[in-house]
């Protein structure tokens, strides 16, 4: 097995461990609460028990992925540090949680909105865009390419994002924008922690 492959497991495999556990907390304390009332809306007063176990589990198995991303990002650029680890984490979350949220804000049971599938692809489609637009405005030094970079980080909110052609739901409004804060925060702790630890591991896991 490559030396670089393994220093990168090494760096991503604890800090996916920690992150992903921290996002479950949060969600148990921040977002849970708020699904349980979302969902007594939704089904007559009667909301269901989440299965927090899974719940942890995909969590780590999702952090496992990202914090290998980065990894193997802070590894291509010769990055090590918390500051650097930083730096990344709060590109991957500009990338997969804010740009595609500005378009396809987080969702309560009991709203309505478009075909899955389209959401899905816009979803794809915004996160590709803002890493590449992302991307170039910050390592490209041909101020043009700096300039396609911006046009491809606002180019899926031009398109826009699918929407159902009537807006409607059970669920109040301002749970609904709780719910919104919500997730933007737990995300931003996961994604800064995430990045953070990768960086905190990467220079023991380098000189392994």
């Amino acid at each position: 097995m490559p030396l670089s492959f393994v220093r990168i497991v090494y760096a991503a495999a604890p800090a996916a461990l920690i992150a992903g556990l921290l996002l479950s907390a949060m969600q148990l304390v921040e977002i849970v609460p708020l699904l349980r009332k979302a969902e007594t809306f939704e089904v007559g007063g009667h909301g269901h028990a989440p299965f927090i176990g899974a719940t942890v589990l995909a969590n780590v198995a999702i952090a496992a992925s990202f914090a290998l991303f980065v990894a193997a990002a802070m590894t291509l650029r010769g990055d090590h540090g918390w500051r650097r680890g930083l730096l990344w984490g709060l590109a991957g979350y500009a990338v997969f949680f804010v740009s595609p949220a500005l378009g396809l804000p987080p969702e309560l049971p009991g709203t309505e909105s478009a075909p899955l599938a389209s959401r899905q692809a816009w979803w794809v489609a915004a996160s590709a865009s803002s890493a590449s637009g992302l991307a170039l405005m910050v390592f490209a030094r041909n101020a043009a390419l700096r300039a396609v970079g911006l046009v491809l980080v606002a180019l899926p909110h031009l398109i826009g994002a699918p929407h159902p052609a009537i807006a409607a739901g059970t669920v109040p409004a301002e749970l609904g924008r709780e719910f919104v804060r919500a997730t933007f925060v737990a995300n931003a702790a996961f994604w800064l922690a995430l990045g953070v630890l990768v960086g905190l591991f990467f220079p023991a896991a380098a000189a392994a």
